[in-house]
C-alpha cells in the first residue's frame, strides 16, 4: 500500500502519549508501534520507506519522503533517526598506525569519536562515492564522496585503500 497524504487529508501518522509512532489504517483505526524502515538506507535514503506494523508486516509504503507533507515527513524522518545509527565521517583527524589494527580519531556528523579498525577489509567501497567502515565493535561509519574530503583526510584514507 502506498501512502502519499495530501496536505488537506487527515493525518495518517502521529505520536501517542508514550511517544510511539501510530498509523491510521484505511478504516480509521490507529495502529500503535509502527516502525519506519528504509529499503536502501545508503544508496537511496529518501526513497522506498516501509512502515512496519507491530506484527512485522508492512502497513504502508512511502515511495519518496518528498511526496509527504512537512509534518508527516518530520515524523518519518525522526522515526528513522531513532532506529538507525550510521555516523557520517566528515574528517579523519588522526590514525595511530598505517598497519592494522589501528585507532582512528574522526570528526563525524555526531561529533568526534575514536574507533579501532581491525583490518583493511573492514573498509568497503559501496560505490564510487560511498565507503562503509566497520569498527572492531561492529559500528558502521559512512563516508560520502571521499574525494571531497580535505587533503589531510584523503591522505590518511588513501593509505588504507
Amino acid at each position: 500500500m502506498t501512502t502519499t497524504p495530501s496536505p488537506t487529508s487527515q493525518p495518517v501518522l502521529r505520536r501517542n502519549a508514550a511517544g510511539r509512532l501510530e498509523w491510521r489504517d484505511p478504516s480509521g483505526q490507529w495502529v500503535s508501534g509502527v516502525v519506519a524502515v528504509r529499503a536502501f538506507p545508503i544508496q537511496a535514503p529518501r526513497h522506498h520507506i516501509a512502515l512496519m506494523g507491530p506484527d512485522g508486516r508492512e502497513v504502508a509504503f512511502i515511495d519518496s519522503l518528498d511526496t509527504l507533507d512537512a509534518a508527516t515527513r518530520a515524523l518519518v524522518e525522526q522515526a528513522l533517526e531513532e532506529r538507525e545509527f550510521t555516523p557520517v565521517i566528515q574528517r579523519l583527524l588522526e590514525v595511530s598506525s598505517f598497519a592494522t589494527p589501528s585507532t582512528w580519531t574522526v570528526q563525524t556528523d555526531r561529533g568526534v569519536t575514536r574507533f579501532v579498525l581491525k583490518g583493511e577489509e573492514d573498509i568497503r567501497r559501496l560505490s564510487r562515492d560511498v565507503l562503509l567502515i566497520q569498527d572492531s565493535h561492529g559500528v558502521q561509519y559512512l563516508i560520502r564522496r571521499p574525494q571531497e574530503l580535505d587533503r589531510h583526510s584523503r591522505r590518511l584514507l588513501d593509505r588504507f585503500l
